[in-house]
């Protein structure tokens, strides 16, 4: 979805009003957002998404109604193209795998710097996916667990060094935009690596590709 010319219109969802209000504050700042509402619980918000198909849902894991990840199932079954950054202060990580498994575009904590957030929110309506640096070892750790690891192993081991570099930069939270500027390329060419990683390591999103490195990583 192109959104050069248009805003980014979201709802938010969270149980805790301080949390929601400061959410719509901080994206409020940027002249990219719209916000369609504020909801303490996700049945109002569900009824946003339903008439109104909003670009980005910002969702707690828990509230009212219905949670964060039961609320993406929904979205998920229903058809509708709105993205979903979960926003969490839990540091459960069996809910944000959760989440990840049922197709969330990111996972950010709720200590997340305000331009972060906002940055998030535009990379998201652009396709890519955003994962908390500071969940990232608790979650790839989870992630190996339930995953047959030697198939990936060997995978790893194929990607060239520019591949093994673009997954790198992934893993410390930099988008494909950033990941070009560090590595002199375009971003078409970051875009052509993280296609060609996908591949080699049998996964289908950059968020699966992150945290098993991760995972081989912190061992």
């Amino acid at each position: 979805m192109e959104k050069s010319n248009s805003k980014i219109r979201v709802v938010i969802a969270d149980d805790h009003a301080v949390v929601r209000e400061g959410i719509r504050r901080i994206l409020e700042t940027s002249d990219s957002m719209e916000i369609l509402g504020v909801f303490p619980d996700g049945g109002q918000a569900w009824d946003v998404i339903t008439s109104q198909s909003p670009d980005v849902a910002i969702l707690d894991i828990r509230m009212p109604v219905y949670t964060g990840i039961e609320l993406l199932e929904k979205i998920n079954e229903s058809g509708y193209s709105t993205r979903v950054l979960i926003l969490t202060n839990y540091d459960d990580q069996e809910y944000v795998l959760d989440a990840m498994s049922q197709g969330a575009s990111g996972y950010l904590m709720k200590s997340v710097e305000p331009e972060t957030l906002i940055g998030s929110v535009e990379a998201i309506v652009t396709g890519e996916t955003v994962l908390d640096s500071s969940i990232a070892v608790g979650l790839g750790k989870l992630w190996s667990r339930r995953q047959q690891r030697g198939n990936f192993e060997i995978g790893m081991d194929s990607l060239t060094e520019r591949e093994k570099e673009t997954l790198a930069l992934a893993c410390r939270g930099m988008r494909n935009r950033s990941i070009s500027d560090e590595m002199g390329i375009s971003v078409r060419t970051v875009e052509g690596h993280f296609n060609s990683i996908y591949s080699k390591l049998g996964v289908t999103s950059r968020i699966e590709a992150v945290l098993q490195a991760v995972a081989i990583e912190s061992e």
